[in-house]
């Protein structure tokens, strides 16, 4: 990394403002560093972004627009799904094996045993995940519950647009909009998608962020080597699944060992 590019990261991050609860506050010494993180040839822009703005919500249908859905999708003849195989593999022994995990980084994760798609039998699931509080996977987005609070709301639906990106150690510090995200890259996008942060965080900041303990609609687990949070019930983290590392939605439990627990005040 270039020291040119470096000072610029570190001093970027100086004239921005991290939320924390209430209160703004001067950036400490872990929260600049997130700043100087940098993926080569993404130049730190961090101090001229604010943060991301979901372009639409993802919210747990009502019983009536469930019906209207399952309505529209019987006019339209359903697609093929679709695999992609990274070229270098396609005629190999590995091209049907599913994508390794980032090392320490990552665990295989069973596929989400949730819903692929809205029709009359899942939309009793639906209505009980509402009435419940509790986020629902369909496909691989989270949709949140109608009854959350709109930085829940917000944060589901930010953390959906990067869904499928690849892990990059230091994605999504430089910048909100990366070509790929690490783990605090990822959970600060969607807390900076709820207007929960003005600058993302390294796993370490976290650990500090916010207030001590689990919360109601959502709660960071972090230490000074991985991130991840559980929103509304689902998990979202960079450990790798089927579908390779990067930030995804999972429907298995947290593992809460060794990680220090936080919450945003009032969620």
């Amino acid at each position: 990394m270039a020291v040119g590019l470096l000072a610029a990261g570190l001093l970027a991050a100086s004239l921005v403002m991290l939320v924390s609860g209430d209160e703004a506050t001067a950036p400490d010494e872990a929260q600049l560093a997130a700043a100087a993180l940098q993926i080569p040839d993404e130049p730190s822009t961090i101090a001229s972004e604010k943060p991301p703005e979901p372009k639409h919500l993802d919210v747990i249908p009502s019983k009536e627009e469930a019906k209207k859905a399952i309505e529209q999708a019987k006019e339209k003849p359903a697609p093929e799904p679709e695999v992609k195989v990274p070229p270098e593999l396609v005629g190999t022994a590995a091209e049907g094996m599913p994508a390794a995990s980032a090392g320490k980084n990552g665990t295989h994760d069973k596929p989400s045993p949730l819903l692929e798609s809205i029709d009359a039998e899942t939309v009793p699931v639906l209505s009980r995940h509402e009435a419940e509080g509790r986020a629902i996977l369909l496909g691989e987005t989270a949709l949140a519950p109608a009854s959350a609070p709109p930085e829940v709301q917000q944060a589901i639906s930010a953390a959906n647009e990067i869904v499928g990106t690849p892990y990059i150690w230091g994605g999504g510090h430089a910048s909100w909009y990366s070509k790929g995200y690490d783990c605090s890259g990822a959970v600060s996008y969607a807390l900076g998608g709820a207007g929960l942060l003005s600058a993302p965080l390294t796993s370490g900041a976290l650990a500090n962020w916010g207030a001590p303990g689990p919360g109601r609609w959502i709660t960071i687990y972090a230490n000074a080597g991985h991130t991840y949070a559980v929103i509304a019930g689902l998990r979202w983290d960079t450990v790798g699944n089927e579908h390779g590392t990067g930030p995804n939605w999972h429907a298995e439990l947290p593992y809460p060992e060794g990680y220090t627990v936080r919450h945003p005040p009032g969620l």
